[in-house]
């Protein structure tokens, strides 16, 4: 029996302290590596291909919201065609867009939730475990003194309390596969909510300012896109400030 029992107890600590899925390493203010979810990497989607084709034969922004900013870049005009291209550095709209620290803040919140519950419940495995080896232990030494029938007894509730954590121990392994499964599906659906927000902002601000017929996106990170870009093309900071300044609108309203 208690060769059972630490079988299954090594096997459920090694289900919940060796993750199944695999997290972004990155470099923190402190020098530390630290995980972290992998929100950056989400931003524009697989290759950093194109952003936008714009099209914009009078296309006027949605909803009547007014974005025009009077200090636009003035658009590089490239060739005899007159095309009009741009690029957003997704490395620094990553570092200063508010919604995309807040978003890592709510999702890193809502994985320690579901840890420390796990965690709590793991503890309460552990504990009831030891305090059945103990007792087990105890059976050993002064079962002799006991009568046929309490023997009897005394050993159906050892047995009885081994099966009751075997049985935890089973739900402990699926539940930790069940918060994994969780963390991942809010993560993918907040990141999907947070690009879309992305593109549909970069969209009208296109069509009431510059009108760029291309935007593409450039990254400091892995094997860039765009390998040069003239600075004079570089909208990122008016993009960046703009969505700031709609999210921040949206936080007061919330509020």
């Amino acid at each position: 029996m208690e060769e059972n029992i630490t079988n299954q107890e090594e096997q459920v600590i090694n289900n919940i302290e060796e993750p199944k899925q695999e997290v972004e390493k990155c470099q923190c203010n402190d020098g530390k590596r630290c995980r972290c979810l992998p929100i950056v990497n989400c931003i524009l989607l697989v290759g950093l291909i194109l952003l936008y084709i714009f099209h914009f034969t009078g296309i006027g922004a949605k909803g009547g919201k007014s974005l025009a900013n009077a200090d636009a870049k003035a658009p590089v005009v490239v060739g005899e065609g007159g095309l009009k291209i741009a690029y957003v550095n997704t490395d620094s709209l990553n570092a200063n867009y508010m919604y995309i620290k807040d978003l890592e803040k709510q999702l890193n919140a809502f994985k320690q939730a579901k840890e420390n519950s796990l965690k709590q419940q793991m503890e309460k495995l552990q504990a009831d475990d030891k305090a059945l080896k103990e007792d087990y232990q105890n059976y050993l030494q002064t079962g002799s003194s006991l009568t046929l029938t309490q023997q009897q007894n005394k050993e159906a509730e050892l047995k009885k309390r081994n099966d009751e954590i075997n049985k935890r121990a089973d739900q402990l392994a699926r539940l930790e596969q069940e918060y994994t499964s969780q963390v991942l599906e809010k993560q993918n659906t907040e990141n999907k909510k947070m690009v879309d927000a992305i593109y549909a902002f970069i969209k009208e601000y296109n069509a009431q300012n510059q009108q760029f017929n291309l935007i593409f996106a450039k990254t400091g990170s892995d094997m860039p896109f765009i390998l040069y870009g003239d600075e004079a093309m570089d909208i990122t900071d008016e993009i960046v400030k703009g969505l700031n300044e709609e999210y921040e609108k949206v936080k007061k309203a919330k509020d």
